[in-house]
């Protein structure tokens, strides 16, 4: 069985040991996504992935116009706009996350494999807003540097796990937007259920956006209880009217 993420990992240590060190700018200045999912509670809200490729499924749309992907992303009413910088597997670029972040009025997530503090101020410089940490690369020690770093940049951190244990870790580290990845990142292989499974571990006072498998308003709905967002890919790079996609899963949260 093939174990991507130990085959990606070891490229992202080898791109960021030729990385070079920049100087912090200040953070772009739009509202962060946590005031938008606190603004909009009766609603799942979502993050449109600008996602060229994967190592799963190979090419999913490698000549997507950037910005006009993202521009319809806004026009659905997302509330952030996630892009994919990594090169090798995922053939995205930060100059893909620069173009949009120029462009748009909204949170822009950096989307990668983050295990340096090299690629925090890169995202940052680049016009991101927010950062992914994704608890299966990094030691829990680590984790919290990255976590702490972050957050002194200006940035706001989605704090992505897979399972139980690495929720209980986000939790430890402070994390106050916590993604649950419904794709396995050793085989790739995606399943809602994953989400479902740990809702009954969720803390109040923290966001959950559940990530992957998300291809219609059939999963939004299923999701949609528990958690504030979603985070989508492949369903809206594939989708002739992204727009019209975006906003058909943005459903009615029913709460008790």
């Amino acid at each position: 069985m093939t174990d991507f993420l130990e085959k990606i990992l070891a490229e992202k240590r080898q791109e960021v040991a030729e990385m070079v060190l920049e100087s912090p700018k200040p953070v772009r200045q739009v509202k962060g996504l946590l005031e938008r999912l606190r603004e909009n509670p009766d609603r799942l809200q979502v993050i449109g992935e600008v996602k060229r490729a994967s190592p799963s499924l190979g090419a999913i749309n490698l000549t997507v116009d950037v910005l006009a992907q993202a521009k319809s992303y806004e026009e659905a009413g997302v509330s952030a706009i996630s892009v994919l910088t990594d090169p090798v597997f995922f053939k995205g670029s930060i100059e893909d996350l620069r173009l949009v972040a120029q462009n748009v009025e909204l949170p822009v997530l950096n989307k990668d494999f983050i295990i340096d503090t090299k690629q925090l101020i890169r995202a940052v410089n680049s016009g991101a807003t927010l950062v992914l940490l994704i608890v299966a690369c990094l030691d829990e020690q680590v984790l919290q540097s990255l976590y702490d770093t972050a957050l002194s940049l200006g940035l706001e951190v989605l704090v992505e796990v897979h399972n139980a244990a690495e929720l209980a870790a986000a939790h430890r580290i402070g994390a106050e937007l916590i993604g649950v990845n419904n794709r396995n990142l050793k085989t790739f292989e995606v399943d809602i259920q994953n989400s479902l499974e740990l809702v009954s571990l969720q803390q109040a006072g923290r966001y959950y956006i559940s990530e992957s498998g998300i291809k219609s308003q059939i999963e939004a709905e299923k999701v949609a209880p528990a958690f504030r967002a979603v985070l989508v890919g492949e369903a809206l790079m594939t989708n002739g009217n992204p727009t019209a996609a975006a906003q058909s899963l943005q459903v009615k949260r029913h709460v008790d």
